[in-house]
Parts: C-alpha cells; sequence; structure tokens
C-alpha cells in the first residue's frame, strides 16, 4: 500500500449538474450508497428530474417525490396492505434522504431529514426485526443535546443476544445501517444503530472529545438485561471508522472488537490533504461543507484547524493497546489515505486489514460480507458475559 498523490488525482472543482447525473447514474447501477436509497425501476427518472444542486432545488425536488410515496403508504396502510405498506414508506425514506443528502444545511433539506427518520421508523413496522428508538441520557457541554437516539433491532428467539454498535460517516446517519443490521441479525446478533458525532441526531459535533456519545451508549447497553451488551463490537463507516479506531484504543477492554471501514486516523486531517480531498470522485457534492457542518466550523480556516485537532498520532493514542480491529477501505481511495493503514500498522498492538479493489470504502459485493463475517467469529468466539 502507498499514499497516492491526491493533488495529481483528485479533480479540483465541485461536479456539474450533467457530471453529477452521471455519477448518479453510475452509483445507482452499482447499488453504491448514496444511490442504493432508489430502486432500480424509479430511479433513472427520479435522476434525470432533478433541477439543480443549490440546496433549495435539490432539497423541494426530492420532498416532492418522498411526499407522493408517503401519501401512497399511508393509503396502503389504511388499507391494510402490510406488503405495499412496507415498501412505500421505506421509498419514501429513501426519497427524503436523498433530499437531505449529504447534509441538512438548508432549510429544505433539513425538512427532508426529519421526514427521512419519521418514515424510516414507520417502514420498520412491517420488518421481522422492528426497531426500538430509545433516548439514551446524555450529559453534555453547554449548547449541546441531552440524549443519544440509537434505533436497536433484536433477533428472534436468540435470549441475550450479542451486540454490534454501529454509525456512519458525514453522511450516512444510523437510518443508512439497514444493510449491515439485516446482515448481523441473520447471525443473531443484536444490532444498535447511532449517528456519528456531528451528524444526525448526535448530541455533540465532531470535537475532539466526542467519543464521550459512544461511551454513554456503551454504559447503557452494559446495563440491558436482555442483551449481552458489556462488551459489544463497534463498526464505524466511512468517518466514523475514526471513532471506533479511537475507542478500540480508549477502551480495549470493553470492546470485543472494532471495524473502520474507511476512515482516517492522522494524515486524513493534515492540511495538504484537507486541501486536495476537497472534490473526490467518490463523492457527489459538497463534502467539505458536510464535514465543516459535522465539525462546527464556520470558515475554511476552522475547518482546517478542527481537522488538525483530531489526529489519534498527535494525540499519543496509537501506541497504546488496542481491541482487535479489522481496517478495511478501497485501494484508491481520494476521500481517506490509505497511509492511514500503514500508519496503524506500524504502531501499537497488530491489526487484521482487508483492502478491497476501487476507491472509498472498498465497495464491492464482498466487502459488507466480509466485515460481517469478521464481526460474527469476533464474538461468537466470546463467552457470554
Amino acid at each position: 500500500m502507498s499514499l497516492a498523490d491526491p493533488v495529481a488525482s483528485a479533480a479540483h472543482r465541485p461536479k456539474t449538474l450533467a457530471e453529477s447525473k452521471q455519477w448518479m447514474h453510475q452509483r445507482l447501477k452499482a447499488r453504491f450508497h448514496p444511490m442504493n436509497a432508489l430502486s432500480l425501476q424509479d430511479g433513472p427518472v427520479y435522476i434525470e428530474g432533478v433541477p439543480g444542486l443549490d440546496g433549495q432545488s435539490w432539497g423541494d425536488y426530492w420532498h416532492g417525490l418522498g411526499v407522493q410515496a408517503r401519501a401512497a403508504a399511508l393509503q396502503a396502510q389504511a388499507q391494510g396492505d402490510r406488503q405495499a405498506a412496507a415498501a412505500l414508506f421505506q421509498k419514501a425514506s429513501g426519497l427524503f434522504f436523498m433530499g437531505r443528502f449529504p447534509c441538512p444545511n438548508h432549510p429544505a433539506k433539513a425538512r427532508c431529514a426529519v421526514a427521512e427518520r419519521e418514515t424510516y421508523i414507520a417502514a420498520s413496522r412491517y420488518w421481522r426485526e422492528p426497531i426500538e428508538r430509545i433516548e439514551i441520557p446524555f450529559e453534555g457541554k453547554a449548547g449541546e443535546g441531552a440524549s443519544v437516539v440509537v434505533l436497536l433491532r433484536r433477533p428472534l428467539g436468540i435470549e441475550r443476544p450479542k451486540v454490534v454498535l454501529m454509525w456512519g460517516g458525514v453522511d450516512a446517519c444510523k437510518e443508512q445501517m439497514t444493510a449491515a443490521c439485516d446482515a448481523l441479525l441473520e447471525q443473531g446478533i443484536a444490532t444498535v444503530a447511532m449517528d456519528n458525532a456531528g451528524t444526525g441526531e448526535s448530541p455533540v459535533r465532531g470535537v475532539p472529545d466526542a467519543e464521550r456519545q459512544f461511551i454513554t451508549v456503551l454504559d447503557w447497553l452494559a446495563t440491558q438485561d436482555t442483551l449481552d451488551g458489556a462488551r459489544p463490537a463497534c463498526l464505524g463507516r466511512s468517518f466514523g471508522g475514526y471513532w471506533a479506531t479511537k475507542l478500540a484504543h480508549l477502551l480495549p477492554e470493553r470492546l470485543t472488537a472494532a471495524v473502520n471501514w474507511g476512515g482516517g486516523v492522522h494524515h486524513m486531517f493534515q492540511p495538504e490533504w484537507v486541501q486536495a480531498s476537497r472534490y473526490p470522485d467518490s463523492y457527489l457534492m459538497e463534502l467539505v461543507e458536510t464535514r465543516s457542518l459535522m465539525l462546527g466550523a464556520r470558515n475554511d480556516e476552522e475547518y482546517v484547524q478542527a481537522f488538525g485537532r483530531l489526529s489519534l498520532l498527535d494525540q499519543g493514542l496509537l501506541d497504546r493497546p488496542c481491541a482487535p480491529l479489522l481496517l478495511v477501505n478501497g485501494k484508491e481511495d481520494k476521500q481517506c489515505p490509505v497511509a492511514d493503514i500503514e500508519l496503524l500498522l506500524d504502531h501499537g498492538w497488530p491489526k487484521s486489514v482487508r483492502m478491497f479493489p476501487g476507491g472509498h470504502m472498498g465497495l464491492t459485493p464482498q466487502t459488507l460480507p466480509t466485515i460481517v463475517d469478521w464481526l460474527a467469529r469476533q464474538l461468537q468466539s466470546r463467552s457470554p458475559a
């Protein structure tokens, strides 16, 4: 592995509307985030109808489509057609997700974010393992929220199942964890999805000590009599892999295992990479704006400074013992340098690594199954608490 030169390989301007539509069509066909929120049947037509990339045009367009799907879902629900209602609520949630993507930095997008969460919960009521939405009290600092919201799903027929706690990156929230949850539930493992620091309903910004929100959930899990949650595993996706790595080093005795799926630890936060990765080909739009919202940065200078403070190398954590840690990414990632994996391998305890072809997160049909199988093996090898 080597650190590719991001300056030479990354684009240096935002995508045009035509380029964005081409990007969306490609991701839709491959069934990759974020376009896996749409169906292959409706998606091409919806993409072609996008009027613009500005917050108002983007948010209003997808919101209108989501409202239509939600109305159809409610009608199917009133008629007692459970199968249609489930599919339509899920469709509506996906459309509202597109409307708030990549982040709710405009009122039209913020409206979509609220509707996305509501229709996602409504869809789950028809699932074999429905969602239990739980608000865990959080003792935050001034200006922070008072609770951490988690979505719990339990496998059927298993008493006190083991648990995987998971979260996304800067644009994938707990509502985008469905595929990972479904795969783990098939293995008899309970799932707890939450929002990454600074995203969704998270009570904190992505500040250097934002692990406080994750520790709050770990404390809560340890008290649940119906879950074997004293030593869960955790999965951090994209930027969320950073926090999984940090927790693995801060609390090795409290985690059975951790997965960093595409997150950085040091090189990602250096000014040269921050500048060079502004418009990676793996991202649709507004990466800087989305990261800034997560960090609470109000301008470009604050954005660069806030990123710099996150380095786990500079925080002195990487030579400490860590929980079993799996590092996963794409070999040509332009959002998060693969050199951060090399850095982790050069420090501290041994880690496991799996690199996949392609860019950010190494999205292939084998990637998620590889992660789920590794997590299941780690949890199943541990005796019940």
